[in-house]
């Protein structure tokens, strides 16, 4: 949508022979794109001429956030208080999981189980128990976790020991994608100051860097990748919680789930479920992109709808561009038109009409966009990043985007096809990666010739 087949296609021309230019799939800056990366360092915005420059510089590595809270000033603002109190036992594991079963937070990398539910079924399986971060956001539109490590990480790692202690974790693993140099390095310097300055007793941290791949932010595949196995979705039963990293039962959590820990516990769940929308509880991180004045991470109210966000927190529609059509949840999440713009954005109530809301990656499409390129895009990155266990979506992904860019779709080929991966693929990603199809199909019939019904 930003022009990076264009960008492409100078940079191939004006690098010459001794450069090599590679098309990758996500490399989580969507709010900034088109990107390019020079090794690890990114051109935001990038045109033809910054990345020449970057270059010929040979600016090579990603530069340190400069406003990132160090442990000084978190301490300096509470931080760490609610975890001395949990290691006096002035709060109780108790205390702490009643009050997150009292509040609407949910597991917030997108499958949306419930927080305190979560914990106790940890807290009930034989010791030892481990617990794997999940900080693999791979969904195309996704950046939220990247702002939230860069800006606040000792808030994240608050919430982690926090649930490390009620729990009874032994060890924590935290896994984070390897295009996402700057974040690896700025929470290893969190571990390190927590370790050599806080004086607490710290179960083991290891920080992993994942590999590439979008399947490993499936919980069993991230664990499969740590334990150093070609990252694949295991089968179940068992569910991580029982049978999850080396073998013992898993606390698996998105790292925003944990960034909110703090704050809900000293401020109460009526603090975090009072600030909804719509009849919907809490607040979610929105990552925005797409044909919008203000893009990026946006935090509002649980049940917002997609009209609300763009107008009060991204500063309207491009000049130019009309509101067309939007994906509520990534590339996975399917695709909505403009119509049912005043849908609630939040978990459960996107289901009814084919998309869910996931890490509430918003992607914004105009009237100079087509929703039947954008499915077909989609479908493009989910046949590169099927991990190829099953047949339903190794097979499935690739002959969709044969169908799709053939020109004229086959309607009832495609409906069948997305029968079949729904049905018998192993993982969301095989089980989602039709909803864009199937959303083009319902929602935008004119694009593919179809009259639409009334």
């Amino acid at each position: 949508m930003a022009g990076s087949e264009a960008l492409i296609a100078a940079l191939e021309a004006g690098l010459g022979d001794g450069v090599r230019v590679q098309r990758v799939p996500c490399v989580g800056r969507c709010d900034r794109a088109p990107v390019a990366v020079v090794r690890q360092y990114t051109v935001d915005n990038a045109t033809a001429e910054t990345v020449k420059s970057a270059v010929d510089a040979g600016q090579f590595e990603q530069p340190m956030p400069q406003d990132s809270i160090d442990y000084e000033a978190y301490r300096a603002d509470g931080g760490y208080a609610l975890y001395e109190r949990l290691l006096a036992g002035d709060i109780s594991g108790d205390d702490i999981i009643k009050t997150l079963d009292g509040t609407q937070l949910r597991g917030l990398g997108g499958a949306g189980f419930p927080v305190g539910r979560k914990w106790s079924i940890l807290r009930d399986q034989p010791a030892p128990r481990m617990c794997a971060i999940n900080i693999d956001e791979g969904e195309p539109g996704t950046f939220k976790d990247r702002y939230y490590m860069l800006s606040d990480p000792h808030r994240f790692l608050e919430g982690m020991l926090i649930a490390a202690k009620v729990i009874g974790i032994d060890a924590c693993y935290i896994y984070i994608r390897d295009e996402y140099p700057s974040v690896i390095q700025n929470l290893k310097n969190a571990v390190d100051d927590l370790v050599i300055k806080s004086g607490y007793e710290l179960p083991p941290i290891e920080i992993r860097r994942g590999a590439g791949a979008y399947i490993c932010g499936e919980e069993s595949a991230m664990i499969e990748s740590i334990e150093g196995k070609r990252g694949m979705p295991r089968l179940r039963p068992p569910y991580v919680a029982q049978v999850g990293l080396f073998g013992h039962p898993t606390l698996e959590h998105n790292c925003e789930s944990l960034f909110w820990i703090r704050d809900v516990i000293e401020k109460g769940s009526e603090w975090f479920d009072s600030q909804g929308r719509n009849g919907r509880k809490g607040v979610r991180s929105f990552s925005v992109s797409g044909r919008v004045n203000k893009p990026g991470v946006h935090l509002a109210p649980a049940g917002i709808t997609i009209k609300e966000l763009i107008e009060e927190y991204c500063g309207g529609m491009l000049d130019g561009h009309q509101f067309y059509g939007y994906f509520p949840g990534g590339a996975s999440g399917g695709i909505l038109p403009a119509r049912l713009g005043d849908i609630p954005l939040d978990f459960d109530t996107l289901q009814e009409y084919g998309c869910f809301i996931g890490s509430a990656a918003v992607v914004v499409l105009s009237d100079q966009d087509s929703a039947k390129q954008a499915a077909l895009n989609s479908m493009k990155f989910f046949a590169h990043e099927s991990c190829g266990q099953c047949t339903p979506c190794r097979v499935g992904c690739e002959k969709a985007v044969s169908i799709m860019q053939g020109g004229e779709w086959d309607i009832e080929q495609l409906q069948d096809l997305s029968t079949v991966m729904v049905d018998a693929s192993i993982c969301g990603l095989g089980q989602a990666a039709p909803n864009p199809i199937l959303s083009v199909i319902k929602y935008f019939p004119h694009e593919l010739g179809i009259e639409e019904e009334q």
